[in-house]
């Protein structure tokens, strides 16, 4: 499947959204590890709000590769649809300001879902 530069909808290539759902794996894994060493702790069920910061991880490569748009390079006016590290700038002022808009809502979005989750592991019974 090729992608093409569609602003404000699309601004990754195949490359880069496995890239982002490497991210998201990482995400989880940390979320999990963590998550495993504050029961082996003992910890308070407080201390599971710091599993915010892993889960934001998670939450921002799952939601980048499922939208095919990398928030920082919708911040930064750029795309790369080809091989990892071709960065390509985006012309349009236009196009510039959809991308940025599409960029913070998805920041809101993983902020959101990180949040849930967090909620969730917090709320477990043990």
């Amino acid at each position: 499947m090729t992608y093409s530069y569609v602003p404000g909808t699309c601004n990754l290539g195949k490359a880069e959204i496995r890239r982002r759902q490497i991210v998201a794996l990482v995400g989880a894994l940390l979320t999990l590890t963590s998550f495993a060493g504050l029961l082996a702790a003992d910890t308070a069920n407080s201390a599971r709000w710091s599993l915010f910061a892993p889960l934001m991880v998670f939450s921002v490569g799952f939601i980048q590769s499922r939208k095919k748009f990398c928030l920082a390079y919708g911040l930064m006016g750029t795309f790369n649809l080809g091989k990892l590290g071709d960065i390509t700038r985006v012309q349009s002022a236009e196009d510039r300001k959809a991308d940025r808009k599409t960029a913070l809502t998805i920041f809101a979005q993983s902020a959101l879902l990180a949040l849930a989750l967090t909620l969730l592991f917090v709320l477990l019974p043990f």
